[in-house]
């Protein structure tokens, strides 16, 4: 792959910091690919939980808590614990997001956080991990259909703290001075990405960059009086051009009253650090030679001005949506009982949100279009549940319904969303769970099992 790299490119990349040809070359026609998986810490506590894992794990990813590289790719769809959300496969100079939050967030803060281009889910997924339970992500993305992807794995994650929206930016200047930290993970023209996907290669083009670059000023200015003042900006890209990386960050600062937040990074990481030719901001840069993964930029930035009209810490009126005091009582049996919810009605459905964070989902509701808030619960009827999927897959949920471990072959089926045969004497609601991780519900009746995986996510393969 190595001579298919577009000259454009390696021309245009000779005077970035680190930028070393010779090693870059080589290693994109090296034919290597980097696996990485994180583990979702409200679900499992260590890889040893994931058998599939067991053989092929290699260390651990070291800018991220709850990251490991693999030693092969295997067929992930056949693991019914990656259905389950028990980890997330991410690339993993990503998921040096953590490093960036941490170092730059007050994590004893209850915190609202957008990560505003947010599907497949990966960012978003690693920031939940992170920010406190009594803290709020909105996971937004502006392309229908994969914020349906969003959704589903969100969902798979089981969080309560997060609203997922399917807004354009432009849509949140109606949240101003909201956030605490905004991640900007921008469409970029995806030079970081051609190793782990070859024909991004055809895609490229100097031109491509240029209207990027556009793009991208266009975003944060879309975005940025809904950050509080001295709330931080993440920025990043998975592209090598200065052109959406480093001159960004000096667009910031020409137009915007803003810090720029220098990162501590350990020498043996191989993260490169830049400074920006203007303002000489502080970036940082993953090159596929120097650390093990794939091309990535981030820069961090805190904003430095007043707010014109912030937020009020104020319940919105509510006039529709609310259940009524019996069903909420009723629905609290379904609940983790060591915490605080409130509830808002979707059609039939009971959606728990958590109390610290309930007035803020009720704001965000108001001003953009929701795809998914809190946990689903499904619909109370004569005070008993009628589960949702999103409920038994939360991390929230008390579950009352018996739990039936089956073995591989019988998870499988059940994720294929075929007929299962389960030798028991109960009848009713049951949880089907492999590892004793939750992955659905089935109805046990006298003469067969329903199966009630969702159509939608079903494994369609063999």
């Amino acid at each position: 792959m190595a001579e298919q790299l577009p000259p454009e490119l390696i021309n245009s990349l000779q005077t970035a910091t680190g930028f070393d040809e010779t090693a870059f070359r080589d290693v994109h026609g090296s034919g290597s690919q980097v696996v990485s998986v994180r583990l979702n810490p409200a679900k499992v506590s260590n890889p040893s939980q994931i058998p599939f894992l067991e053989n092929i794990l290699a260390e651990k990813i070291p800018w991220n808590t709850n990251g490991y590289y693999l030693k092969q790719r295997p067929i992930f769809t056949i693991d019914p614990l990656f259905h389950a959300g028990a980890y997330y496969v991410q690339e993993a100079s990503s998921m040096f997001l953590e490093e960036a939050i941490k170092q730059s967030c007050d994590m004893q803060q209850n915190l609202r956080v957008l990560d505003l281009c947010a599907a497949p889910g990966g960012k978003s997924t690693l920031i939940q991990s992170v920010i406190s339970e009594s803290s709020l992500l909105v996971s937004n993305e502006v392309i229908k259909n994969r914020a349906n992807i969003l959704v589903e794995n969100i969902t798979k994650w089981g969080a309560a703290n997060v609203v997922v929206t399917n807004n354009d930016p432009k849509d949140f200047k109606k949240l101003p001075a909201f956030f605490d930290c905004i991640i900007v993970d921008a469409p970029c023209s995806g030079s970081g990405l051609f190793r782990k996907d070859p024909t991004a290669i055809t895609e490229w083009s100097l031109n491509n960059v240029e209207l990027c670059s556009q793009r991208q000023q266009r975003i944060l200015a879309d975005i940025f009086d809904c950050l509080k003042p001295g709330g931080v900006l993440i920025y990043s890209t998975c592209s090598y051009s200065t052109e959406e990386d480093e001159s960004i960050a000096d667009w910031l600062k020409d137009n915007y009253e803003v810090s720029n937040i220098r990162l501590q990074i350990k020498k043996e990481w191989g993260i490169v650090e830049t400074l920006s030719d203007k303002h000489q901001c502080y970036g940082y840069r993953f090159y596929p030679d120097k650390v093990k993964g794939e091309g990535f930029f981030i820069a961090v930035f805190r904003k430095e001005t007043e707010a014109v009209e912030p937020w009020k810490e104020k319940r919105p009126n509510i006039k529709n949506g609310l259940p009524s005091k019996s069903d909420e009582q009723a629905a609290l049996r379904y609940l983790d009982p060591g915490k605080a919810y409130d509830f808002l009605k979707w059609q039939k459905d009971m959606l728990a949100i958590p109390a610290a964070v309930y007035d803020a989902v009720l704001f965000v509701q108001q001003n953009l279009y929701i795809k998914k808030a809190g946990i689903n619960m499904g619909s109370i009827i004569r005070d008993q549940l009628v589960p949702d999927h999103e409920w038994v897959l939360s991390t929230i949920a008390n579950i009352v319904f018996p739990f039936i471990e089956v073995d591989e072959a019988t998870a499988l089926d059940f994720l294929r969303r075929k007929d299962i045969y389960i030798d028991t004497e109960k009848h009713g609601w049951s949880v089907i769970t492999y590892g004793n991780t939750a992955l659905g519900l089935v109805k046990i009746l006298s003469n067969r099992v329903n199966n009630y995986y969702p159509k939608d996510w079903r494994i369609l393969n063999k």
